[in-house]
């Protein structure tokens, strides 16, 4: 009878033990599925290497501390004094990129830039759309992001007239 009740109390034990844990790592668990909003991120435009004509930008969003976000594809973007640049989002598959606590992700900018003078045009500002508008604690913010454009000009003639904006990646851009 003395095993028997051991038996009993060593399960009562390890149910016991077991319905802590389960309890415990449910008290804990963050939310992970939040879109990045512009209040969550620091973001910056950068250069990447230009050659034969062809110009790229990255534009990098790092996580602020205690911040854990995501991002899925392209990005809106829009330029700023730049009329008649058609700007075209990558429609490829992208997976979701989850960033935090200072980690960064990039959104690679593609363009020509060979045009003589009066066929390329030179934006003041480039302006990104975050994909969330509301954190995890409720705080609303304004999903826009105007950087200024330090990246040179942009071919705007019948020919050439794009900015290829591609999907975000998880990683710093690279450093030139």
């Amino acid at each position: 009878m003395t095993i028997g009740l051991r038996h009993l109390a060593a399960v009562a034990a390890i149910a016991g033990a077991t319905a802590v844990f389960a309890g415990a790592g449910t008290a804990s668990a963050m939310p992970t599925d939040y879109r990045c909003t512009a209040g969550q991120v620091d973001t910056a435009l950068l250069a990447g290497d230009p050659g034969a004509g062809q110009r790229y930008a990255y534009v990098q969003f790092t996580a602020k501390p205690g911040v854990s976000c995501n991002f899925q594809g392209a990005l809106p973007v829009a330029l700023t004094g730049a009329d008649g640049i058609t700007v075209t989002l990558a429609t490829d598959l992208a997976p979701t990129v989850t960033i935090a606590d200072g980690q960064a992700a990039t959104m690679l900018l593609h363009w020509t830039g060979i045009e003589a003078p009066e066929n390329q045009a030179h934006p003041s500002s480039v302006t990104v759309t975050a994909p969330g508008t509301t954190d995890p604690r409720g705080t609303d913010s304004d999903p826009h992001i105007t950087l200024p454009w330090n990246q040179g000009p942009l071919d705007n003639s019948a020919d050439a007239h794009s900015l290829t904006v591609g999907p975000v990646t998880a990683g710093a851009a690279p450093v030139r």
